[in-house]
């Protein structure tokens, strides 16, 4: 089977960890071994990853320029993609026994300048702050912020992806073998223009509906949406909350799902599975098990 696995922001930085290279090779580390759980059992694999503190913290380091000199996010998460990729292949690489080519793509994704978020952001990006702290950050850097749990964090455009053109490039990859990492933290969110030349624009792509539309372009069989919990729950945060072991498309996308952390994963398992594929939803360790249908929340039209 050809397996996008989805790594969330947990496998790289958990909430509360510093943002040092030490922690994230650690995190990334153990990443690695459940993905390579997933390659030993003979599957192709493509894994996708996310960015959020990544870019957030190399924003904050541009902050030390003056505000013309600043690099955008495109530029930003193009950098990201580089660093958190750069982990991904080696851990992944030393975790095989460097028995499998393993190779990291920067990966351009087109959206559309008329997406309604480039007007509301909602996308958190970069460490969490006190209420005071993050208001006297936004007022000196010119932020939008918002409320993240009992903290704040600053909040960018993050509009939806329609377009991969760097997909052929995927597949020569994957033709050859080679365990591809990229879209990391969403792509590289870039513009098409009139002369069908691209540039990039200011934003930050949701990571599992970038790695939805990957997974169905390049024809997957299974789309992995790893993350810290280990199911879909229905009534989350409730003493009635239950797992939800299966859905179809239109069940899932009935759930009543928090828009900040798991509705963008239901969402994007919907949107997969409307393509004729299977996704799992569910904690990184599970990632074979998700895959075998033993574990964590699974998406698809049939049982």
């Amino acid at each position: 089977m050809l397996v996008v696995a989805a790594v969330g922001g947990n496998a790289l930085l958990k909430r509360g960890q510093p943002l040092t290279a030490e922690a994230q090779r650690a995190n990334v580390r153990i990443a690695a071994q459940a993905l390579a759980r997933i390659v030993r059992a003979g599957h192709q694999l493509i894994v996708t990853h996310g960015n959020g503190p990544q870019v957030g913290l190399l924003a904050l380091q541009g902050a030390a320029y003056k505000p013309d000199e600043a690099y955008p996010l495109d530029v930003l998460g193009a950098e990201t993609e580089g660093m958190i990729g750069y982990l991904i292949e080696q851990e992944l690489e030393n975790a095989l026994g460097h028995d499998h080519a393993v190779a990291t793509l920067l990966t351009q994704v087109v959206v559309d300048a008329r997406d309604p978020a480039f007007g509301t952001p909602t996308k958190f990006v970069g460490p969490v702050y006190s209420k005071g702290e993050a208001h006297e950050r936004a007022k000196v850097s010119g932020w939008t912020i918002a409320q993240d749990g009992d903290y704040w964090r600053r909040v960018v455009p993050s509009p939806k992806p329609v377009e991969i053109p760097d997909l052929r490039v995927v597949r020569l990859l994957l033709d050859q073998g080679v365990i591809v990492i990229c879209a990391g933290g969403g792509g590289i969110p870039v513009l098409r223009r009139a002369d069908d030349s691209m540039i990039g624009v200011e934003a930050v792509i949701d990571k599992d509906a970038a790695s939805a539309l990957l997974a169905g372009d390049v024809g997957a069989d299974a789309l992995l949406l790893l993350t810290d919990v280990d199911a879909v729950y229905d009534g989350f945060g409730t003493d009635a909350a239950k797992p939800v072991r299966h859905v179809t498309p239109d069940q899932g996308r009935a759930l009543d799902m928090p828009k900040g952390s798991m509705g963008p994963k239901v969402e994007a398992a919907c949107d997969f599975a409307d393509r004729g594929g299977v996704a799992g939803i569910g904690r990184l360790a599970d990632a074979l098990e998700l895959l075998e249908g033993t574990a964590g929340t699974r998406v698809s039209k049939t049982k």
